[in-house]
């Protein structure tokens, strides 16, 4: 499985276990999150961390994610950027669109969720 999920109260993270994360998985991931949302779930937390590489089209996935997410009340927070991701939300400015954060824990906290060490 190139994705898993864990829930921390009604914050859902969702870990994208992929170096590449392209057209090939872009598809699954989006209709992965759709559920989330259908489910009800409107707190989200995607881990980018293992990532070396996105294409276009999984960017565009978290974007259609965002703005459903958005439209029912809810949020969508990034973590985890290695350097080629980072570039790629530089390039194409979505560092303006997402809120991102380096650290799982950072993204958590900032949708109330407490962690203990």
């Amino acid at each position: 499985m190139d994705f898993k999920r864990e829930q921390y109260g009604d914050v859902v993270l969702i870990i994208v276990e992929l170096t590449r994360a392209t057209l090939k998985e872009a598809e699954e991931f989006k209709r992965l999150l759709s559920d989330e949302i259908l489910g009800g779930t409107r707190k989200l937390v995607v881990d980018l961390g293992e990532c070396e590489f996105i294409d276009s089209t999984f960017l565009g996935a978290l974007v259609v994610t965002l703005k459903k997410i958005i439209s029912l009340g809810g949020d969508m927070k990034l973590v985890g950027f290695q350097p080629a991701v980072h570039s790629m939300f530089e390039l194409t400015r979505m560092y303006r669109v997402f809120e991102a954060h380096p650290h799982r824990r950072d993204a958590l906290q900032s949708f109330g969720v407490r962690m203990t060490i």
